[in-house]
């Protein structure tokens, strides 16, 4: 552990009160629209601000400039302005915008633009500059070199991701119309990156479930975090199925990396052999290796993606 913020557990004065811990079913008291990683208990500006400053582009805009648009993307094979960059804000107000509506606003000490990166996806809001801004940004190459100076970034990012995943995966679950469970559409791990993985892990093991049996229940406290070498797992919330892992997936790492209850449960969909990591093994993995932090956010992120599909 670094003696950084220790981001796998929220910052003590955002200590929940109670005491099987967050309550998930319902959004933060001062959630906003896009649920931004400021309002995430596990978000701390000192995490962001080091690796910003350190491994950043400083980058100064004037009131009414603008630093990314709406469905902003790739032209041609290149990034038009901005797209292709995080921001950590750190003077200055941004204003977010849909369709010329306001959104949110992203304040100092604040980060945006994390989810357009790591996706590599269009943006989905327009960000202006409501006062003088200065920023520090990264594009995806400079997070991923930064995330070896600074690996408990990832981690924090990842924690802040799953609260949104908690918070969606719950009002699936509440609705009285069962959703359309969805495989996802790619593996976290490609099989090179995958057995690169397996051979970083100081320890680990393989553990196999037949078509039926219970690999996680929801509640429980998360030992492990499992990676589909074969098979498929499908990802409930009592007997509302929310998605179906294939190999190359994983699943149990949010309850792993947070140190939260489990928010759902996992049963073999058919005979499945599944990697088993344990937490201390994860966290020595993605800090000798940032590639698979950024795999992993990536598919946090598409996961949380077809998730909001599905809410509509």
């Amino acid at each position: 552990m670094t003696d950084d913020f220790d981001f796998t557990k929220p910052a003590p004065e955002l200590q929940p009160h109670k005491p099987g811990g967050f309550d998930f079913t319902k959004p933060p008291a001062e959630a906003s629209a896009p649920f931004k990683p400021a309002n995430s208990a596990f978000y701390n500006p000192l995490v962001a601000s080091k690796l910003f400053q350190a491994s950043g582009k400083e980058e100064r805009f004037n009131a009414g400039a603008q630093l990314f648009t709406e469905a902003d993307k790739a032209k041609g094979g290149l990034f038009s302005k901005g797209s292709n960059r995080m921001y950590y804000i750190a003077e200055g107000e941004i204003a977010l915008t849909i369709g010329g509506k306001p959104l949110d606003t992203v304040k100092k000490g604040e980060i945006v633009g994390e989810m357009a990166l790591i996706s590599e996806r269009p943006r989905s809001a327009t960000g202006t500059a409501k006062t003088e801004v200065l920023a520090y940004s990264l594009n995806s190459a400079e997070l991923q070199s930064a995330l070896t100076k600074s690996p408990e970034f990832a981690l924090m990012l990842m924690s802040v991701m799953f609260d949104r995943i908690r918070f969606v995966a719950a009002r699936l679950a509440a609705r009285k119309v069962g959703a359309l469970a969805l495989a996802r559409e790619a593996p976290t791990f490609d099989p090179l990156l995958l057995q690169q993985f397996e051979n970083a892990l100081s320890r680990t093991s393989i553990t196999r479930y037949q078509g039926g049996q219970n690999i996680m229940k929801e509640g429980q406290a998360g030992m492990y975090m499992y990676v589909v070498k074969s098979g498929k797992v499908a990802i409930h919330i009592k007997d509302k199925v929310l998605e179906v892992v294939n190999p190359g997936g994983t699943f149990g790492e949010m309850a792993l990396v947070d140190q939260s209850p489990r928010v759902a449960s996992a049963t073999a969909d058919q005979y499945s052999e599944l990697l088993t990591v344990d937490r201390a093994s994860l966290l020595e993995a993605v800090k000798s290796q940032p590639a698979f932090a950024m795999a992993m956010l990536k598919a946090v992120v598409e996961r949380l993606r077809q998730m909001n599909a599905q809410l509509g």
